[in-house]
């Protein structure tokens, strides 16, 4: 949000005091490691490094991404695997690379003689092509290189930019950073299915191992969404007995948000809304959170009608253990006993980053609304030095921005601002007196 805001002004008052190094000083001081931090090396942290050494000139030895994973995007594509999907849910211009039309330029060069690239309506792409030119974008621009595995245990704010301290002990300083941190780490868990039972799995959980290790097990799949619906169709396909367990009937969309939200049509009268309370209740209200794709659906409702698919629309209302086979007691007054569960429950709702975004708030007053969502301006910083992409960024990017599309629109605001801080920064060199 503007920094017209009274509580963002104020803080932005105090961020800047902390911010008063100028960058010659900081060049012959040699105190930075890099310009530009990136935490987080998925959808958004991937796609902002593109932009910013695509458009706004960062030269690659001034970037570092900081993602603990071994290869940039990993957590995405083990969802993806996990899943079993094979189309994106977004459209064709929504990618890694810099340009809408790249993705289609990609397939028409590499992968012509495919089939079933893309399916309709929107022209999704399919998982396999979306892979191929993503990893053909992190080659392209040597981003491999400047991906440092690691964890970021916090980041301190300091006179020249920030100040990263990592897990492996180590220290990064930088001039911007920009917190491009998903919810991964971060699961909505139901409180009757305990941690570390090996037959109860979140299937987003970091080194996710619970798919079926038998033939022709019973599974309960917990949830109503897409991915409940894809991990229950892939099952199904691999001969498994599905039990699909949601609070509600399929709720079918044909994304996440309403395509109104990409433009002016929805925006501009959030854009207007000033309050952080009444911009949060908007962003939850358009999302279309628990919803399935049009195509998914149609193959759901029909394994559903022949009984392939078992569908329950109960909650849980508690676990027994017998024989170590869990048995779910249902509220409906049902029951079921299974030879494993799997969550496909989705993310927590609170602000991701955990401990080191929460302590990041505490120790340098960053301003934040009631929900505890980030007030940033709109280049999406929340101090002097310190941007946000995805979830972070809700606020003022409005219900796309944790998606793909969210990281393009976060990447133009995060670019627009380093072009026009590196133009002012060389004006003022310009009219500095000669040494």
């Amino acid at each position: 949000m503007s920094t017209s805001d009274p509580s963002r002004a104020g803080a932005s008052a105090r961020a800047e005091v902390l911010d008063t190094g100028d960058l010659a000083g900081d060049r012959a001081i040699g105190s930075v490691s890099c310009d530009w931090l990136i935490v987080g090396g998925g959808i958004h942290g991937v796609h902002v490094a593109v932009r910013l050494l695509r458009d706004a000139g960062v030269a690659p030895d001034r970037l570092c991404i900081v993602d603990p994973g071994e290869r940039l995007l990993e957590r995405w594509w083990d969802r993806v695997e996990v899943t079993g999907m094979t189309y994106m849910r977004s459209t064709s211009v929504h990618h890694l690379g810099a340009h809408a039309m790249d993705l289609r330029r990609f397939a028409r060069a590499r992968m012509q003689r495919a089939t079933g690239l893309w399916a309709r309506p929107y022209d999704r792409p399919a998982v396999e092509l979306f892979r191929a030119h993503s990893e053909f974008v992190v080659e392209r621009h040597g981003l491999a290189a400047l991906h440092r595995r690691d964890a970021v245990r916090s980041c301190a704010l300091t006179r020249r930019g920030a100040r990263v301290e990592l897990a492996s002990g180590g220290r990064l300083d930088a001039r911007r950073v920009v917190l491009a941190v998903g919810s991964c780490e971060q699961l909505a868990r139901p409180s009757w299915a305990p941690e570390g039972h090996a037959r109860i799995q979140h299937v987003f959980r970091r080194g996710f191992d619970g798919l079926p290790r038998a033939e022709g097990e019973r599974v309960a799949i917990i949830g109503g969404g897409v991915t409940a619906a894809q991990v229950a169709l892939r099952l199904q396909r691999d001969g498994h007995r599905v039990e699909l367990i949601s609070r509600h009937e399929i709720r079918e969309h044909d994304f996440d948000t309403d395509p109104g939200w990409l433009g002016p049509k929805n925006m501009t009268a959030f854009e207007r809304t000033r309050d952080p309370g009444l911009r949060r209740a908007l962003v939850d209200a358009a999302r279309h959170d628990g919803s399935i794709p049009p195509d998914v659906a149609r193959v759901l409702r029909a394994k559903v009608r022949r009984d392939v698919i078992g569908s329950h629309r109960t909650e849980v209302a508690r676990l027994d253990q017998r024989a170590g086979r869990p048995r779910l007691r249902l509220r409906d007054g049902g029951s079921m006993e299974v030879d494993r569960i799997l969550l496909a429950t989705g993310f927590a709702s609170r602000r991701p980053g955990g401990a080191m975004v929460d302590d990041l708030v505490r120790t340098a007053a960053l301003p934040c609304a009631p929900c505890g969502s980030p007030i940033v301006d709109a280049d999406l910083r929340w101090a002097p030095g310190l941007h946000v992409t995805g979830r972070l960024a809700e606020l003022e990017l409005g219900p796309v921005a944790r998606s793909i599309a969210g990281a393009q629109r976060a990447a133009d605001r995060i670019v627009a601002s380093a072009v026009s801080t590196a133009v002012s920064g060389a004006r003022v060199e310009a009219a500095a007196p000669p040494r």
